[in-house]
């Protein structure tokens, strides 16, 4: 792996991932809203600073997302939906990465190996959903399972190494998710970081469009 682009570089995972591609001399390019202004909720502007990017990657990763958006905290239970809060999540969370997906023709390399990866959540899962609750959370999640998916049939045409999955991190103490770790066991970033690259690293082209946890895992759909 020679270059990479980070979505979300200065959030937890996506801050360690940079630090430890950096440390194995890869080229890093981060982009984040807080740095850089690139907000996956404005389209337009989002996707003029890729178009612009100094691609091709060899790695693209969207490390972005909320949990809580606008201090809407996940539902406990469907009578507590609201329609903002819903189109909240999908704006960032399933929309966001459709955009960037959008030009995954583009960014990716053509002549080796290369991977795009979101990173998903278990709870997006609609096969492994027992508890109900987060339903916005898990829709935007399953949505963009779904544009992963489909962006891997579609990039497979054009790019025969490429690899286009949905990535789980575990539960990982970041600010996301410092109000909802309770006991869950939970790992640091450079931890995560850790995990997720070694699952990127071992990825084949026979597995894109698959949904992978952070031990390499398939997660149900």
């Amino acid at each position: 792996m020679q270059t990479a682009l980070i979505i979300g570089a200065s959030g937890g995972i996506g801050n360690a991932l940079s630090h430890q591609l950096t440390a194995q001399q890869v080229a890093v390019t981060g982009l984040s809203r807080s740095d850089d202004g690139f907000d996956l909720t404005e389209p337009e502007a989002a996707l003029k600073t890729l178009d612009a990017s100094q691609y091709p990657f060899d790695l693209v990763l969207v490390a972005s997302g909320a949990l809580e958006i606008n201090g809407a905290q996940p539902e406990k239970t469907m009578r507590a939906v609201t329609a903002q809060a819903m189109m909240d999540q999908f704006a960032l969370n399933a929309v966001g990465p459709a955009l960037v997906l959008s030009r995954a023709h583009k960014l990716l390399t053509r002549n080796r190996r290369s991977v795009i990866a979101v990173l998903s959540a278990r709870v997006g899962s609609i096969g492994d959903n027992r508890m109900g609750g987060w339903v916005s959370y898990r829709a935007s999640k399953a949505a963009v399972n779904q544009v992963v998916h489909t962006a891997s049939i579609e990039l497979a045409r054009t790019h025969k190494q490429a690899i286009c999955v949905a990535l789980h991190p575990g539960t990982v103490k970041t600010a996301f998710t410092q109000k909802y770790l309770g006991r869950h066991p939970a790992v640091e970033p450079d931890i995560a970081a850790e995990n997720l690259l070694s699952v990127i690293d071992g990825l084949t082209p026979e597995d894109t469009g698959g949904f992978f946890d952070w031990s390499g895992a398939r997660v149900p759909w």
